[in-house]
């Protein structure tokens, strides 16, 4: 989105997407929190600076391209993009209720604005590097680049490092990757259950420019994507250090948080934290 908000406006939406997430959750009674949280800053920037799109028209033939490959996180894109104006945040609230168009893993049919569908972790790298080497070197399309959002416990998959060589190989410098660096995984620490340092290592090895950011500095992820389109000769990876539970200290490092809470008054205290900043500030109307 070609808007040009101040930073301190983008860490607002990133505020206003992390209450959207909770209410979210709340009324479906299922769902992912600690991975959606921890990444609100980045589809902020993302939603609101980064990407060139046009909520009004989803399918603008000079659109840049985004995919979810860590699907399970949808709640995070949806927030986003209702934010964006993509649709009416009160359709939020049918989160994975039968026959909504947000489903518990994006479905790419159902809702103008996704650009892939997922499922099975590992799968978003392969779609965004043929996404890309069609622009490079087919359709030979120079303004338009590929972003993909996959999480660490993802890389698990071999299938991510398939297509991390391919890239590699082919050079496909409008290709650029993010990786929510949050350490935890669906059963524990990233490097109890397969550990991946040297993460950084890896990527360079496999032939990609890599760059590594504080997942909550919103300035710091725009400046890493402007970086990012300025490599013309290799894909690049910008490694994101994130907090799981981001902005809510009782789910915050925790891999339990992983899936949804253990009632719904988890929630009603996760939207008091995130409207105080966890108790430092006041105001009136607090809870939900």
């Amino acid at each position: 989105m070609s808007g040009q908000l101040t930073i301190t406006q983008l860490e607002q939406k990133a505020e206003a997407i992390r209450e959207d997430i909770v209410k979210m959750l709340e009324v479906a009674g299922s769902g992912h929190s600690a991975g959606p949280l921890g990444m609100a800053d980045i589809f902020a920037a993302l939603y609101f600076n980064i990407l060139n799109i046009d909520p009004k028209n989803p399918d603008w033939e000079d659109r840049d391209i985004f995919l979810l490959s860590n699907g399970h996180t949808i709640p995070v894109q949806y927030a986003a993009m209702a934010e964006a104006g993509f649709f009416d945040k009160e359709e939020l609230l049918t989160l994975r209720k039968l026959g909504s168009r947000l489903q518990g893993h994006p479905e790419r049919e159902r809702l103008p604005g996704l650009e892939n569908t997922s499922g099975p972790l590992g799968s978003g790298l392969s779609q965004a590097a043929g996404y890309a080497y069609s622009l490079q070197y087919i359709d030979d399309i120079k303004h338009r680049w590929v972003y993909v959002m996959m999480g660490d416990g993802e890389l698990d998959e071999g299938n991510i490092w398939e297509a991390a060589m391919f890239a590699g190989k082919n050079k496909l410098s409008q290709l650029i990757a993010f990786v929510d660096r949050n350490n935890i995984q669906i059963d524990g620490s990233t490097e109890d259950v397969m550990p991946l340092e040297n993460l950084r290592g890896k990527w360079e090895s496999f032939g990609w420019h890599v760059l590594e950011v504080d997942g909550h500095n919103i300035a710091s992820i725009i400046e890493a994507a402007s970086m990012a389109r300025a490599i013309t000769n290799l894909p690049t990876v910008i490694i994101a250090h994130t907090i799981p539970g981001k902005g809510v200290d009782f789910m915050e490092y925790d891999y339990h948080w992983h899936g949804y809470g253990k009632s719904p008054e988890d929630y009603v205290l996760a939207m008091e934290k995130l409207r105080t900043l966890n108790g430092k500030i006041t105001h009136e109307g607090q809870g939900v």
